[in-house]
């Protein structure tokens, strides 16, 4: 089975490849290694959520949310792959980096960035299985709660 093929499957459907908001590119080829840029949780152009992210603070994105915010951001890494080399020309997930927008206090950055972990394991099995960096940061570009970047091996 393609993982053209797994996505259908899943009834996951690539968004389109989010355009960049500064000077870069979705994603760069080296060998046989794609680096994609970091990616923020984009639909259609606008953020899902906005803030840091703690536990049980008005004002404050719920970790859950910042966890499925984190699962857009890596269909948005994959849609960036997927637009230089082809979905279906991945190996294997090498790495997950993510950075998490931590209200103080906040220690559950590996628990939001699951949300993009989980989803790569759902689409590529063992292939999906990756070394990873769960970051806090005090701020990410445009006010989003997670940003997520993917290394992957292609063919």
């Amino acid at each position: 089975m393609t993982w053209t093929e797994k996505l259908a499957e899943l009834g996951i459907a690539l968004p389109p490849v989010v355009p960049p908001v500064a000077s870069y590119t979705p994603a760069v080829r080296t060998g046989n290694l794609v680096y994609t840029s970091g990616q923020l949780p984009m639909v259609d152009g606008e953020l899902t959520a906005r803030g840091k992210v703690s536990d049980g603070a008005e004002g404050i994105v719920d970790p859950q949310v910042a966890t499925a915010a984190a699962r857009v951001c890596a269909l948005n890494a994959l849609a960036a792959v997927d637009a230089l080399v082809g979905i279906d020309s991945v190996v294997r997930v090498v790495k997950v980096v993510g950075f998490v927008a931590s209200a103080p206090g906040f220690t559950g950055q590996p628990g939001v960035i699951n949300g993009a972990s989980f989803v790569l394991g759902e689409i590529f099995g063992d292939a999906g299985v990756h070394a990873r960096s769960a970051v806090g940061v005090s701020e990410l570009p445009l006010g989003a709660p997670v940003e997520v970047e993917l290394i992957v091996e292609v063919a």
